[in-house]
C-alpha cells in the first residue's frame, strides 16, 4: 500500500559548465527528499540546459520554509491550490 508523500521545498546551489566556462546557479525545487531534490536538479539541468551530469557540480541544499520561496512554481506545488 502506497503512503501519502510529504513534498517539501529546497534550494540547492553550485555550479554547472557551459561551454569552457562554469556558471553559478541557486535554484528552488519541490521534492520529497533531498535526494529527490538533487535528481530533480539533475534531470532538469539535463534537459533544458544539455549539461552532463558530471559537469553539475552541487554544493549546497537547504529544505526552504514556504514563506520564503522565491520560485512561484515551487510554492503552487507546495500548496496544490487550482
Amino acid at each position: 500500500r502506497c503512503q501519502p508523500v510529504s513534498i517539501k521545498a529546497y534550494r540547492l546551489s553550485g555550479r554547472f559548465r557551459m561551454g569552457h566556462d562554469w556558471q553559478d546557479f541557486a535554484k528552488e525545487v519541490a521534492a520529497a527528499d533531498e535526494a529527490a531534490a538533487r535528481e530533480r536538479l539533475l534531470s532538469t539541468f539535463g534537459s533544458q540546459h544539455g549539461v552532463a551530469r558530471r559537469y553539475i557540480e552541487i554544493r549546497g541544499i537547504a529544505e526552504v520554509p514556504a514563506a520564503e520561496l522565491q520560485d512561484a512554481v515551487v510554492r503552487y506545488t507546495l500548496e496544490g491550490k487550482a
